[in-house]
């Protein structure tokens, strides 16, 4: 009978493990995944052993181990392998292990851990809970001073804010945590930790310690997949950060909308939406997967893939009102104290807010178990609504994220119900009518119905701003509709008839004329806004009953399948 797995004690300090140098690569990788188990250590082969013995490990190399160990943990452990020379003139291989966020497992669904003496079977149900890892917070083994670049310091300097601009370079590095005095009193000689490597360090020391913080920007001058231009950028990441706005910017268009005596550029990717998009990829991403960020830039969108799941509890649904889950907690605190990112997590409510009042599509991320991808939408905008917003602002109106949010929905579908509002808004149902009570008492909505089958409309007024014409429901030749009530009232319920069947075969209709049909057709055809028309566009496409002709937003053409 099988004894039942148990938790492993983790020993007080990280252990030193000396093997014999008849030991395998893969035998040796499975020593490496139980030291990560339990809280990391030093594997040592050959060399001068703990009997006074002497070894030559020389056959057994580096790159032997590391591929065993990342076939084994299915490239989440990241570990350094070097050779060493003794003054005997052996040679010793040492491999520096990590400790492993959570519990690492081998193909086989087997889990290691060390018991100070051998690898032992762990259970990870009942292994014992602990506080996760800063793998950035971590110092290479062999990393040094040497290793960080001064023209990357004076960059990091340029963009310190208050006092930490004054301070010596050493200073500066030690009040932001990126170098760490080794010893246990921490009064040795300072060395890098990989926060100050990502942000400072050298080509070579990129390359040595941490290869997978590259970047790599594709240029698609059409949908397709086959891209025209590709840059892989292993650099520091403010260094990074500028050159990749500048791919981005060197391909980007802008069109002004007049408000007035004032001119918005809005342009096809806000330089602040994907540039906070960018940060947030390379501070959140998970750094011990050997996978890199990939930003693809088409001309309908850009996407922007990082490896690494979401950190725990975050999904699409809910990130706009979780709390901030930070996985790379030192990287993330000096960026914060250079003012490049947020400590209260309201990157995602910036870009949100700016892509709606530009009039486009809300940020779109779809999550998988070991990397998110975010996509910024081109397919257009709408110039009346980006109009409204600015004349509110020069008002004196505030509008908010989520009556902005509201507003978009409503000037895009027609009609919402509550429900539908509370899971646009990403907020729990009970909490959405005070914010829909007050967008009726400012006059931005009307609504039908009451309690949870109460629906909502824009308020003609609003409409009329906005270019929307009458309400839905209430066409020309037909008896209008009962009057919808201002949002704070109550009174009879009416629902207006869903008319997304209706566009859909007016779209399949103008998609069998010769020319095809484009946005600006199906909007004049219809009354819809550009952002409804393209939903309809997009919608149809994905259905297999339209295909797509063109590369730029203005010279799109959709026609008939088939």
């Amino acid at each position: 009978m099988t004894a039942p797995l148990s938790p492993v004690p983790a020993p007080a300090e990280p252990t030193t493990i000396h093997l014999g140098i008849q030991v395998t690569p893969d035998e040796l990788a499975r020593h490496a995944l139980a030291l990560a188990n339990t809280r990391g250590g030093v594997i040592v082969v050959g060399g001068v052993a703990p009997d006074g013995s002497r070894a030559d490990a020389s056959d057994l190399h580096p790159l032997q181990v590391t591929h065993a160990i990342f076939a084994l943990s299915g490239g989440r452990l990241t570990v350094n392998v070097q050779h060493q020379a003794l003054a005997g003139g052996e040679r010793q291989l040492v491999v520096y292990v990590p400790q492993a966020h959570y519990l690492l497992a081998a193909p086989d669904g087997s889990v290691l851990g060390w018991d100070g003496e051998r690898t032992v079977p762990v259970s990870p149900a009942h292994a014992p809970p602990q506080a996760e890892a800063d793998y950035t917070a971590t110092v290479p083994p062999t990393a040094s001073l040497a290793d960080l670049d001064p023209v990357e310091v004076s960059r990091l300097r340029g963009v310190a804010r208050g006092n930490l601009s004054q301070l010596p370079d050493l200073d500066l590095l030690r009040e932001l945590g990126l170098i760490v005095g080794m010893g246990a009193s921490g009064a040795g000689e300072e060395r890098p930790n990989i926060a100050a490597l990502l942000l400072l360090g050298t080509a070579r020391a990129l390359k040595a310690h941490i290869p997978q913080a590259e970047v790599c920007y594709y240029h698609h001058a059409t949908s397709d997949p086959d891209f025209s231009f590709r840059e892989d950028m292993l650099r520091p990441l403010l260094a990074t950060l500028t050159r990749t706005a500048e791919l981005v910017q060197a391909r980007n268009a802008f069109t002004p909308v007049q408000v007035g005596l004032f001119r918005i550029e809005v342009w096809d990717y806000d330089e602040a939406v994907y540039r906070e998009a960018l940060l947030n990829a390379l501070t959140h991403r998970d750094y011990q997967l050997r996978d890199v960020v990939h930003v693809h830039q088409y001309p309908e969108r850009l996407e922007i893939s990082n490896p690494g799941g979401f950190p725990g509890g975050i999904t699409p649904q809910n990130i706009l009102r979780h709390q901030p889950k930070r996985r790379n907690p030192l990287l993330a605190e000096v960026l914060a104290k250079l003012g490049l990112v947020e400590r209260a997590g309201v990157g995602v409510d910036k870009m949100y807010q700016l892509m709606l009042k530009h009039g486009k599509e809300l940020p779109e991320y779809t999550a998988y178990p070991d990397a998110v991808t975010l996509l910024l939408h081109n397919p257009g905008f709408d110039a009346d609504f980006v109009r409204f917003v600015a004349r509110k602002q020069e008002q004196m109106q505030t509008l908010s994220l989520d009556m902005l949010m509201v507003l978009s929905r409503l000037g895009r579908e027609g009609v919402a119900s509550r429900l539908e509002l509370s899971r646009a808004l990403q907020l729990p149902e009970d909490r959405t009518p005070r914010l829909l009570q007050m967008m009726g008492e400012r006059g931005l909505l009307t609504v039908t119905g009451r309690g949870r089958e109460s629906e909502y409309q824009l308020s003609d007024e609003v409409r009329t701003a906005m270019g929307r014409g009458h309400r839905l429901g209430h066409q020309r030749g037909q008896e209008p509709p009962e009057q919808p009530r201002p949002a704070a009232s109550t009174g009879a319920e009416h629902r207006p008839p869903n008319s997304a069947p209706r566009w859909h075969a007016l779209t399949l209709h103008l998609a069998e004329q010769p020319g095809g049909v484009g946005n600006a057709l199906l909007r004049q055809a219809s009354g819809l806004s550009m952002q409804s028309a393209w939903r309809v566009l997009r919608q149809l496409t994905l259905s297999g009953q339209l295909r797509r002709e063109g590369s730029s937003p203005r010279q799109i053409r959709y026609f008939r399948s088939g």
